[in-house]
């Protein structure tokens, strides 16, 4: 029994079990946190999201694809590979266009960028089997990005794109599932099993990338993927290092920090990296 029990008859139920000496910091931090939840709080996912139309240079169709509105996220920074990270969407999960129709996919940059000899090559081998999935919720959750993902380098595949494109699919797939990973590890959704396997096939797409992005510096000219030379370089060195090909990391850092088009700050990243790889390889004796 409290010691104001018994009030709920006389109209003052509330009180009944009020603490009467409730102590004044509980009742300030009280207050805070009442006035928090008044504050107004930032824009959702959802509300940064918009529909973009695309006309589809397979099939012709003029459909959407969601997009992130500009200028509404904010840069929180950049991972030694190169992976912006954003403070309320991972705008990467929308950069797959993908025909509802034919199955046509690609990374936004290189959508129209078709020829009528792989536009045929799609119709061919893509359009007769592929079943498009629906999108029909108001963002895309990392599993539905990760597949369109998936379609964008079968697509690649079959159109018998450049290997940098296949390459930067690849680098941007494995950016995206350790976004997938990092959001459920702080959601606590992340289980040990979950968190391996998401870890192994990020760094199949990475092997994937690294080995594109080798190929492609050998045939292909720059800019590649919207990317210099000096970035390409600093990115090869990047996942050499990550994959224990300290020799072909530390030729690459070489050309970055003598070449005089390489920007300061990919200077600085290169020389973070050059001890990187010093220490690395002094451990691995």
């Amino acid at each position: 029994m409290g010691l104001l029990s018994g009030l709920g008859k006389l109209g003052l139920n509330g009180l009944e079990n009020i603490d009467i000496f409730e102590d004044e910091e509980k009742k300030k931090q009280k207050d805070k946190n009442k006035e928090a939840s008044k504050a107004p709080v930032g824009p959702t996912e959802e509300e940064i999201i918009y529909d973009r139309t695309y006309e589809c240079p397979v099939c012709g169709m003029s459909f959407s694809s969601k997009t992130v509105k500009s200028g509404k996220t904010k840069l929180l920074g950049t991972d030694p590979d190169l992976r912006a990270k954003y403070d309320i969407v991972d705008p990467g999960k929308y950069d797959v266009v993908l025909c509802p129709r034919c199955g046509y996919a690609a990374l936004t940059r290189f959508y129209d960028k078709l020829t009528h000899a792989q536009a045929k090559l799609i119709e061919e081998k893509i359009s007769p089997v592929v079943a498009v999935p629906e999108y029909n919720d108001p963002i895309y959750t990392y599993p539905e990005a990760i597949e369109r993902y998936k379609l964008a380098l079968a697509n690649a595949v079959v159109k018998k794109a450049r290997a940098s494109e296949k390459a930067y699919i690849c680098l941007k797939s494995g950016w995206l599932l350790r976004g997938y990973r990092e959001k459920l590890q702080a959601e606590g959704k992340a289980d040990a099993k979950t968190t391996a396997e998401l870890e192994k096939q990020e760094n199949e797409y990475l092997q994937n990338a690294y080995k594109g992005f080798v190929d492609a510096v050998q045939s292909e000219p720059f800019p590649m993927c919207g990317m210099d030379e000096m970035t390409v370089n600093y990115l090869i060195a990047v996942l050499a290092v990550r994959f224990k090909k300290y020799d072909v990391a530390s030729r690459m850092v070489a050309t970055v920090l003598s070449s005089t088009s390489a920007n300061a700050r990919m200077k600085d990243r290169a020389r973070d990296l050059k001890e990187q790889i010093l220490m690395e390889m002094k451990k691995s004796k």
